[in-house]
């Protein structure tokens, strides 16, 4: 039985080299887009070929081991008296290969019954977590979750806002004025009372949405397959909508409270925006209206945008200082760039994304889906929409200020 598992391994391995070996070079004319699905193609088979080795070196183990046995170079030990069975722990049933077949066959179909009763053979602990979750869903695959976590962590601005977990909505105070700490020579009389103005952030979660087409052999894959093909596609996409939702919450950010909420501090300044074009002090004046709690600072800006930048540091042959006086630039392109830019409009962003910025998933990093194969069954194709729940805010506006092109709207 095993000698035929092993067989069938070694045929999904020879076919797994034989399409590693078949893709063709690409031309020296390639744009990004073509190497960009090169390299993933070339990661999805790395990833197959070492599963498959894995799981082939397990079998061949199992299979010297019977050999053992038969030929007498190894005993199998009875233990007599109590029947002892160890339980796996729900960690270890996550990471196994069984409860990931369970589990994408449990996102194809909609019932995830197999995943339940893998659980429930667990210790008592893996057993828990069906009585607290009830008809909830069940825990994803160890490999999903990483997978989840490594594209909100390849992606630059998700990777650096701070996350929470709480449950339902969320809300936040922060400092809007404050009265200064004084200095108080002894005997001196009482200090005044400090006159402070709190502002709230509630963060209330949605759903953040992506949708793919993916064919009927990509819905014949199994397991770890499967899997690692559907996250890949759809995690990145959530995870740059999120990119993109945080640089746009920030930019829409108020410059000034309004004088109603508080009668003694009318019009208090809440978020920098300033007018400058690209030169080389731009960035270190825009960094100059930064609150203090401003540490971990970082530029975002267009790609092009940058391109304006570093070509200041190089005009008339004479290299000037880093125009980002030091400071990390990450790259988002739903910032327009300084040149496609309305006046008055945000075309780059200096702040702490993380102490400034806050996502809060209420039910953990997980991504679900749910599958049509009718809508596009005369294609063979199937439609799969992934859903990410998560709130998004500023939580510390005085934390970041916009750059906008100087100019007078029309």
């Amino acid at each position: 039985m095993k000698e035929k598992e092993l067989r069938e391994l070694m045929e999904q391995l020879a076919a797994v080299e034989a399409r590693a070996n078949s893709i063709a070079p690409l031309a020296e004319t390639a744009d990004d887009s073509e190497i960009e699905a090169r390299e993933k193609e070339l990661n999805q088979i790395s990833e197959e070929r070492k599963e498959l080795e894995v799981k082939i070196a397990e079998v061949r183990k199992e299979i010297d081991a019977a050999k053992a046995v038969e030929e007498g170079r190894a005993k199998v030990t009875k233990v007599e008296g109590e029947k002892r069975e160890m339980k796996k722990t729900l960690e270890e049933i996550r990471k196994s290969h069984e409860y990931a077949l369970a589990y994408a066959e449990a996102i194809k179909t909609g019932k995830d019954e197999a995943c339940r009763a893998l659980i429930a053979d667990g210790d008592e602990e893996a057993r828990s977590v069906l009585t607290v979750n009830g008809g909830g869903d069940v825990p994803v695959p160890t490999m999903v979750e990483e997978r989840i976590r490594t594209a909100w962590e390849n992606e630059e601005i998700t990777s650096r806002i701070g996350k929470t977990f709480v449950k339902g909505n969320l809300q936040i105070g922060f400092e809007v004025s404050g009265t200064d700490a004084v200095i108080h020579a002894e005997g001196a009389a009482a200090p005044q009372e400090e006159n402070l103005v709190i502002g709230i952030v509630s963060l209330i979660p949605h759903n953040l949405k992506k949708w793919i087409t993916i064919s009927d052999e990509v819905m014949s894959m199994t397991g770890e397959a499967f899997l690692n093909y559907i996250y890949d596609e759809i995690a990145y996409k959530i995870a740059k909508l999120a990119a993109d939702t945080v640089v746009a919450r920030i930019v829409a950010l108020p410059t000034a409270y309004p004088a109603t909420i508080d009668e003694d501090h009318p019009a208090i300044p809440i978020a920098a925006k300033v007018a400058l074009a690209p030169s080389a002090t731009t960035v270190a004046t825009a960094y100059a209206y930064l609150s203090d709690e401003a540490r971990d600072n970082v530029v975002i800006m267009n790609k092009l945008t940058y391109a304006n930048f570093k070509s200041i540091t190089t005009a008339d042959g004479y290299p000037l200082a880093d125009p980002f006086d030091g400071l990390p630039v990450i790259f988002n392109n739903s910032l327009k760039a300084y040149d496609a830019a309305s006046a008055n409009e945000t075309y780059a962003i200096v702040g702490d994304l993380g102490s400034g910025f806050r996502a809060n998933f209420p039910d953990g990093e997980q991504v679900t889906f749910k599958f049509d194969d009718l809508s596009l069954a005369e294609r063979d194709l199937v439609k799969v929409v992934g859903k990410e729940f998560v709130a998004l805010e500023v939580v510390a506006p005085g934390r970041f200020t916009r750059i906008t092109k100087p100019g007078v709207s029309a």
